[in-house]
């Protein structure tokens, strides 16, 4: 029986710019074929793209610049690459959530109870209890205003009930949003202990410091998406 070619999932328009580039036949190259998915994530995630493209957003129509040199896809793409690493929840990320943690990062969201000692599950210390989120009509989950409370260097310590916290959250890490939601702030709306029935286990304790160095890292890279949105605007195809 034969088999079935599998194809890349790319536009004629797109196959005849990668070609126009010198990429090779895309159906025949994964790397060729998911240099434009990359690229898009690496404008997508442009803070200066998102600000001038806002109304295009908003109506679920953006359009996404392609560079017209193939050193600028290539390098854009590799931009993309790491934001997909960052977001890929199911991969661990080297110095970001496994092995040596960077020095920019070791020191946020570290959980710990406010008088210093170790956590013990079994006196709640890990009841999501804050105030996070509750229960609305028709079983939909509302967020709440929870307990944080600001660092002098414009950072939180986040709250899971008055015992513990995560320490040292930068604002703007708290901040951030996907799909027009508090990343960290709906994680936890959706976890109280009345809502979820039980306490937050150990994993998912780690797993929120994980997800809030995820969220850093990208913050981290915010300036060179820009400079790459940039260069991508002033050589378009």
């Amino acid at each position: 029986m034969e088999s079935e070619k599998i194809v890349a999932n790319l536009s004629p328009s797109a196959r005849a710019y990668l070609a126009s580039l010198g990429f090779p036949d895309p159906d025949t190259d994964q790397e060729t074929a998911e240099l434009i998915w990359y690229h898009a994530l690496a404008i997508g995630y442009s803070p200066a793209y998102l600000t001038k493209n806002a109304d295009g957003i908003r109506q679920d129509w953006p359009r996404l610049p392609l560079p017209k040199a193939k050193d600028l896809l290539l390098a854009s793409a590799t931009l993309g690459r790491q934001v997909a690493v960052l977001l890929d929840t199911e991969a661990p990320v080297p110095g970001v959530t496994a092995g040596k943690i960077r020095d920019d990062l070791k020191s946020i969201a570290v959980f710990q109870r406010v008088d210093g000692k170790p956590a013990k599950p079994e006196s709640g210390d890990l009841n999501l209890t804050a105030g996070w989120g509750h229960g609305g009509k028709g079983g939909i989950v509302m967020p709440g205003k929870g307990k944080l409370i600001r660092r002098n260097k414009g950072a939180y310590d986040i709250y899971l009930n008055e015992n513990a916290c995560w320490r040292d959250i930068p604002e703007t890490v708290w901040d951030y949003t996907i799909g027009g939601y508090q990343v960290i702030k709906k994680w936890l709306s959706y976890r109280e202990k009345p809502l979820l029935g039980r306490g937050l286990t150990p994993d998912e304790v780690r797993y929120v410091t994980e997800m809030t160095r995820r969220l850093a890292a990208i913050v981290a890279l915010q300036a060179s998406l820009d400079d790459n949105y940039r260069k991508v605007i002033k050589a378009t195809y």
